[in-house]
């Protein structure tokens, strides 16, 4: 295992971020120090970082690198001393259970991310459906997608605010539940169905 492979595969890019003065928020969100941000414009990943404002982008050699005009193996050695790791030795017991750790982090997070999107989408598509089949007239019989809007559009609007404000457990349980039952799929293939239908619109992407 060479120096590069070493220090990309033991150190998070969120612990180098923070390092180096970066504050991540609870959205994995931290001010870019490549440009002047004033809003939390980057996103720190476990293996990587990437601005939305001014497109920097890359792991922690790169990160380190960009920031302290080093060569990226230079950058990689100052990684490697900082963290304690030995060019061409394997890592300890405790950083390879630290990796683990890490990597069920990251699907942890994947998993948000995903259920966010989806149900994110469903929303959108509700509020459309609400507004768009609204009925006229109080004696107009009531649209079936109006019904359903108004059926689960507070409940969308709870589990999006689970996944944004929740407590660890909270998530998790509203995780397990929409992707073990099948909920969660079902949802996807609900919206790609409604897009080929046409009921989605043009303007709107679906979560794949």
């Amino acid at each position: 295992m060479d120096i590069f492979e070493n220090v990309k595969s033991n150190i998070s890019m969120r612990s180098v971020a923070e390092a180096y003065g970066v504050k991540v928020n609870r959205h994995n969100r931290g001010l870019c120090p490549f440009h002047d941000d004033r809003h939390p414009s980057m996103l720190v990943a476990e293996d990587h970082y990437h601005c939305f404002a001014c497109g920097a982008h890359g792991d922690v050699i790169n990160f380190v690198a960009e920031l302290t005009g080093l060569r990226p193996y230079e950058a990689a050695k100052q990684l490697a001393a900082q963290y304690g790791l030995q060019e061409g030795i394997p890592p300890s017991p405790e950083i390879q259970l630290k990796k683990r750790k890490l990597a069920e982090a990251q699907q942890l997070r994947n998993r948000e991310r995903l259920c966010f999107s989806v149900l994110s989408d469903f929303r959108w598509l509700l509020i459309r459906w609400k507004d768009r089949y609204a009925p006229k007239d109080p004696d107009e019989e009531w649209d079936e997608h109006f019904v359903e809007a108004c059926q689960k559009l507070d409940q969308v609007e709870y589990q999006l605010d689970l996944l944004l404000e929740g407590t660890q457990e909270e998530k998790a349980l509203l995780m397990d539940t929409l992707l073990r039952s099948g909920k969660l799929a079902e949802l996807q293939e609900r919206l790609k169905q409604e897009k080929m239908e046409g009921n989605y619109g043009k303007e709107k992407s679906i979560a794949g």
